[in-house]
């Protein structure tokens, strides 16, 4: 008996094609995002203990940022109602930075409230936080008037 000559064999992928998709769609389906939310690093500040409220606690340093003027355009800078260094800006920036570092020596945690007016200058409001930055003073709260 003689054999007969076998034509090559062919693998049809239409079926594993169709699987893989399948499983695709499967496991798109079925993943659960990720809350990001739960991932920040976020320093959330300690509850309030009503026993251990100190003096030093009760503090809170607030710092005015005013509008440019003609004889200052970098703008204004008011600490607790007093206007620093009305001749020049560099002054203001000095005058601050001894008050902080002051600040800072007594307590690191001293809440700090920034108040910036609506048309004050940005270079202003980031020289504050230049400052408190390097008085290691982190508790700044900055809002607009």
């Amino acid at each position: 008996m003689a054999r007969k000559p076998q034509e090559d064999p062919k693998l049809d992928m239409t079926p594993m094609i169709d699987v893989v998709f399948e499983l695709i769609i499967f496991f798109v389906v079925t993943i659960q995002q990720e809350n990001l939310f739960t991932k920040l690093n976020v320093n959330r500040p300690a509850p309030a203990d009503s026993t251990s409220s100190t003096k030093d606690d009760d503090i809170t340093v607030n710092i005015e940022i005013g509008r440019a003027r003609s004889g200052n355009p970098n703008g204004v800078i008011i600490y607790n109602k007093k206007e620093l260094g009305p001749s020049s800006f560099t002054a203001a920036r000095k005058e601050l930075d001894q008050n902080l570092r002051e600040i800072a020596r007594t307590s690191k945690k001293t809440p700090i409230i920034v108040k910036c007016a609506e048309n004050s200058p940005h270079k202003a409001l980031v020289d504050v936080l230049d400052i408190c930055y390097k008085n290691e003073l982190f508790s700044v709260s900055v809002f607009t008037l």
